[in-house]
């Protein structure tokens, strides 16, 4: 009998109602995403990282195989799964729809080796898709719907002592064949109480930023803001945010303990609340700790913090990446982004006074582009004068109110690792797809090797920003000879193909919130308390 049947044996043998401690492995999935696969740097995954701290602290053998580095084959994983023989196997991405071909295969392959292996699956697309996952084949047992820190431990706690699983709220599981869903969880009002576990990996072993020692954090989940394409609003269902003074603080102790420098941002929109964020600030500058920060915001957001930038550059904001997603007007109202183009320019314009560098996202696709659209987009990108673009092209997922925009469009990309925003999945009636990656890659490479951007990289005066740059282009570079290569030689597109709804069926955002919203008073309270208690921490 094998180890994981010996251990499933023993579990079906305990009894009920008796919690014990689990034998728990978390696998990260190698990602097929380019910006993944390219760059020598690594950053640790700090969702399952978030997932395993709880876990270690009710007591249970946690471990963690992160399939990124190598990056690691299926076939590879799938043997360093047997010979841990875990109990339970925990399996989730951070790209979860282009990643879960990748996620499923693991999990068929495990099985094969450990047919008594049970395997919990959660992430953005399984939270939203978890119907066709369990009917789709048995290589998924559980399914963890929304924030994974409490439905875990409750889920392996109730697997331990043979607990009813309808008492677990925010999973998905099977029931006499049938997949079945309990009651949505209540959004974590308390971002500080759970505690992420960074023993799961050497920080040796990641970096970012130009072979820096990085790590993923997180200051706040959600975003406030209506967009209708975004894939992430309705999964953190509501803006919530830590404990500015105490977030300060894990940074600070991460950069003595470990000596991480670099600190990219997960959150959508970590500058919301601009009380929340200047405390932030002022708490990260008092610990006296000279560190990178890079993430994301949004234009308006550095356009109504313009007193305190400089606070933003005293803290270690190196770079901050905007979604500006498209410069016309109309498609800006179409999509809900509730931006300017004003706005937009006036950002990047307050980001280079202090020393930040801007990196402008630009999206193809979110309607029907003529070549006149890219070449207005160009110039509309010159007057921007970004230190950095990212293009991207519009992925309508079934659970966003985009998609029920975009169901009858026609899909040119059924393999679903290729829908991440790195590649053309929607076909556009005025400019075959070859035409459209042309001017996509001609943009890129016209805004960065025009005469300012290059004298630019070259006379920046902060060192530090200086040799950000520098690591942007020799990264970008690869990257741009690797896209059009696999445009040219590796990615097949369908000449006719079906509409988007025929492809992934009927829209899903009437769930597009994942997660049941406490009652207000509730969460005024905790964010009430949390501020007490900083000011009395800062009182002494």
């Amino acid at each position: 009998m094998g180890g994981a049947a010996v251990l499933r044996a023993e579990y079906d043998a305990a009894p009920k109602g008796q919690v014990r401690p689990v034998r728990i492995l978390i696998v990260n999935p190698p990602h097929p995403a380019i910006g993944s696969r390219i760059p020598d740097d690594h950053l640790p995954p700090l969702g399952l990282l978030s997932i395993g701290g709880p876990l270690i602290d009710d007591g249970h053998d946690v471990a963690l195989i992160d399939g990124e580095f190598g990056p690691m084959s299926l076939d590879q994983i799938a043997l360093r799964i047997a010979e841990h023989a875990p109990e339970l196997l925990l399996l989730g991405h951070s790209g979860s729809t282009s990643a879960h071909p990748n996620a499923r295969e693991i999990a068929l392959k495990a099985k094969a080796l450990l047919p008594a292996l049970r395997i919990i699956y959660g992430g953005v697309f399984p939270t939203y898709h978890w119907e066709d996952i369990l009917n789709d084949g048995p290589e998924f047992d559980y399914i963890v719907c929304g924030e994974g820190e409490e439905t875990c431990r409750e889920l392996v706690r109730a697997l331990s002592a043979s607990d009813p699983l309808s008492a677990v709220r925010g999973i998905a599981y099977r029931e006499k064949g049938m997949p079945v869903k309990t009651q949505a969880r209540d959004m974590l009002a308390d971002l500080d109480a759970w505690r992420i576990g960074w023993e799961l990996i050497n920080f040796a072993n990641y970096s970012y930023w130009g072979k820096k020692r990085a790590v993923v954090v997180q200051f706040s989940r959600g975003c406030p803001h209506p967009c209708n394409y975004c894939g992430q609003r309705g999964f953190w269902t509501q803006w919530r945010h830590r404990n500015p003074e105490r977030f300060a603080a894990e940074i600070a102790r991460l950069h003595r303990e470990h000596d991480i420098q670099v600190f990219n941002f997960a959150d959508e929109n970590p500058t919301s609340s601009p009380k929340m964020w200047k405390r932030f600030l002022e708490a990260l500058i008092a610990e006296q700790v000279c560190v990178t920060l890079v993430g994301s915001t949004r234009a308006d957001d550095i356009v109504r913090d313009r007193d305190f930038l400089h606070l933003y550059k005293k803290a270690g904001v190196e770079r901050f990446l905007m979604g500006m997603e498209n410069t016309d007007e109309t498609v800006l109202q179409k999509i809900r982004k509730g931006g300017s183009t004003t706005t937009d320019r006036e950002a990047i314009r307050l980001l280079r006074q202090h020393g930040i560098l801007s990196m402008a996202t630009w999206v193809v696709g979110f309607e029907e582009e003529k070549d006149s659209h890219y070449w207005r987009q160009l110039r509309q990108l010159l007057a921007y004068d970004p230190d950095q673009i990212q293009s991207l092209y519009v992925t309508p997922h079934r659970w966003t109110p985009f998609f029920s925009l975009a169901q009858d469009r026609e899909v040119i990309q059924t393999d679903q690792s290729k829908w991440d925003y790195k590649h053309q999945v929607l076909a556009t009636r005025h400019v075959p797809p070859w035409r459209v990656f042309l001017w996509v890659k001609a943009i890129e490479i016209i805004m960065q090797m025009r005469p300012r951007a290059l004298l630019r990289l070259l006379t920046l005066p902060d060192a530090r920003v200086r040799h950000a740059q520098r690591w942007y282009y020799q990264m970008g570079r690869r990257v741009w000879f690797h896209e059009v290569f696999g445009f040219l030689f590796r990615d097949k597109r369908l000449k006719t193909g079906p509409s988007v709804k025929a492809f992934w069926g009927a829209s899903l955002e009437a769930s597009e919130e994942a997660l049941s919203r406490p009652a207000r008073r509730k969460l005024s309270h905790v964010t009430t308390l949390l501020d007490r208690t900083s000011r009395s921490q800062a009182n002494g």
